[in-house]
């Protein structure tokens, strides 16, 4: 559980995201695009969930992409090539439901782009034509770009700041998208729980297969807290073992969205207590 890459693939004044490659053959060998890792940095550290965003079989690595955001993250990301991992469990999740669909348009926005890169390698692979709409806060942000293209037969990129592709928010481009094609067979979409929530109900009105890659907290990872628990409908369904990946038009977002809230006040006194 070695670390034998690293690197900052972006960063900016107030955010940064880092690219780790961790050494561990039998996650590598059984890995399949959609499905996540469980870290810990230290024994007394929380446990992270992270997408794998990419594995090789020969060198037995796993690449995992995420933005220092909280003190775990942050901890993660002050590793140095040559450190090894506490722990790393895995591959967890169901991998993604990949086919030859035809037609296909993913939908990426931040780090959440990583998510979206091995679906895509996947989809390729098995013959789908895919447009990809990629969206990030600003252009030192926007991540895996060029890799995503070389698999796309159309990309668009937009950012808030307008530093790079079109001004404005992902689902702005989604909505033009759609406007002027719509006869995708599925869409796949993985960002901010807002931005997802917006996405399902533009293509709701169009009547597109549509999947999200949840990112529900999670504690246990296995099934056996509930912490990750998410309502479909009149089902609740748990993301670690049911998912990641769950039929946009059953999730009810406005859960989700006060569930992921609910460890924000201790989040803040956390960070107050590191300051000091």
């Amino acid at each position: 559980m070695k670390i034998i890459d690293k690197q900052i693939i972006g960063k900016d004044k107030n955010a940064r995201i880092v690219q780790i490659k961790v050494y561990s053959p039998l996650i590598a060998g059984q890995f399949r695009a959609g499905q996540f890792v469980i870290i810990m940095v230290s024994r007394e550290s929380e446990r992270i969930p992270l997408t794998i965003a990419d594995s090789d079989i020969k060198t037995g690595a796993v690449t995992i992409i995420f933005q220092e955001l909280g003190y775990s993250t942050k901890l993660l990301g002050s590793l140095r090539k040559g450190r090894s991992l506490y722990a790393l469990s895995g591959p967890l999740g169901n991998p993604a439901d990949i086919s030859n669909y035809g037609k296909v348009l993913v939908v990426g926005g931040g780090v959440g782009i990583a998510e979206v890169y091995p679906v895509v390698k996947a989809l390729a692979e098995n013959g789908c034509r895919i447009t990809a709409v990629l969206g990030a806060r600003t252009k030192s942000l926007l991540i895996l770009k060029d890799q995503i293209r070389g698999y796309c037969e159309k990309t668009f990129i937009t950012t808030d700041d307008g530093t790079i592709g079109k001004r404005g928010f992902i689902t702005d481009v989604l909505k033009e998208t759609l406007k002027k094609n719509s006869d995708f067979n599925l869409v796949y979409c993985v960002g901010p729980v807002v931005m997802m929530r917006k996405v399902a109900e533009m293509t709701k009105v169009y009547s597109i297969k549509t999947k999200v890659s949840l990112n529900a907290i999670m504690l246990d990872g296995t099934g056996m807290c509930g912490s990750c628990r998410v309502k479909l409908g009149n089902k609740t369904k748990l993301c670690c073992v049911d998912g990641p990946d769950f039929n946009a038009h059953c999730v009810d977002f406005d859960q989700l969205l006060l569930r992921q809230d609910r460890f924000l006040e201790k989040e803040k006194l956390i960070k107050k207590i590191f300051k000091q």
